[in-house]
């Protein structure tokens, strides 16, 4: 009777089952190739401030950004190391090659010279720079990840290149061979316990440092607008089963510069619920930046199919060891998202 009274329960067990995903701008980034990993290997303040941030909120599913790839995954494989010391096990990694710092023999920012960090696919000082990354507590299906960086910006169905009076900016012959992604566009599908999700990862390039062509402003629009390409069936395959798109947007609804409208008609999206994760204060905060201030740029968000538990912005109140901390890590705040199976 007991044994029955189980195999009953399980199926209520396993809906009740939720599962943390998040997505944290690191800002681990550094200078040159090998300088993560030397710094990771040494415990260098940041990279524990990192790992700290993690233990803390403790996702079963991460998407990072600001993480230097490199060919071999040395750097990736030294933090699940480091995070495994916490008692935080992510068995299961993803990371490819990235378009930042891909280097090209054209200029493509428009400034008269090649060979530059802004002449690479996307901007990097050597190729990985500033890469992402995916951790997860359960499997990554890895035959079955579509990496989408390839797909040429003009590819884009509805694409918005930048134009000035002479013609395509900065050049035909640059636009010709102009990625979109800036740094990557990814979707890994992961055998959670609700059943396979895919999660739809991204780092958009910020829409500032640019001219009154809006080259940069005009490719962030288009690297968020390439989500809704592939959920229109556009562009890759169209989602067939629950998803997640969790990432760097940089771009706030609101405040700052670039095409706002492109992040509000996203955040709109009926396929999509925006929980609008909040601090302890109820900021929606992400991000500050000196110049520019407060702003929202840093995303997860679930089709509309799951059931929204819980969300926040890991960003603990000020005077306590976790803020220094938090603060200590990166001006980026770890964005989480607790879900459970659909309704």
């Amino acid at each position: 009777m007991i044994r029955i009274l189980i195999l009953l329960l399980l199926p209520v067990v396993a809906q009740a089952e939720t599962i943390r995903i998040a997505t944290f701008n690191t800002e681990l980034s550094r200078d040159g190739p090998g300088l993560l990993l030397r710094d990771i290997h040494r415990g260098d303040d940041q990279v524990m401030a990192v790992v700290a941030v993690l233990a803390d909120t403790r996702p079963d599913i991460i998407a990072l950004q600001g993480i230097d790839w490199d060919f071999e995954g040395l750097a990736l494989a030294a933090l699940a190391n480091r995070l495994r010391e916490t008692g935080l096990d992510y068995p299961y990694t993803f990371a490819a090659q990235p378009n930042s710092g891909l280097e090209t023999d054209l200029d493509l920012d428009g400034d008269g010279r090649t060979s530059g960090p802004g002449d690479a696919q996307g901007w990097g000082r050597f190729t990985g720079q500033g890469g992402l990354a995916v951790m997860s507590r359960y499997p990554i299906a890895s035959d079955q990840i579509q990496d989408l960086s390839d797909l040429l910006w003009q590819e884009l169905p509805g694409a918005e290149l930048p134009q000035h009076d002479a013609g395509p900016y900065p050049s035909e012959q640059a636009q010709n061979v102009q990625r979109l992604s800036s740094v990557a566009h990814w979707i890994v599908p992961i055998e959670a316990p609700a059943g396979q999700l895919d999660l739809m990862t991204f780092h958009a390039s910020p829409p500032v440092f640019d001219g009154p062509e809006d080259r940069n402003g005009l490719r962030n629009k288009d690297e968020i607008r390439l989500w809704s390409a592939v959920m229109d069936g556009e562009v890759g395959r169209k989602p067939d089963r629950l998803f997640v798109i969790a990432g760097d947007a940089n771009l706030d609804p609101m405040r700052g510069d670039g095409r706002k409208e492109a992040i509000r008609e996203f955040l709109n999206d009926p396929r999509l619920q925006d929980p609008s994760p909040a601090d302890p204060s109820g900021d929606l905060t992400t991000v500050v930046w000196k110049m520019v201030g407060p702003m929202r740029v840093d995303y997860v968000l679930p089709s509309a199919q799951w059931q929204v538990v819980d969300s926040g912005v890991h960003w603990p109140v000020a005077g306590s060891e976790e803020r220094e901390t938090a603060e200590s890590a990166s001006r980026h705040r770890l964005i989480w998202v607790d879900l459970t199976l659909p309704r």
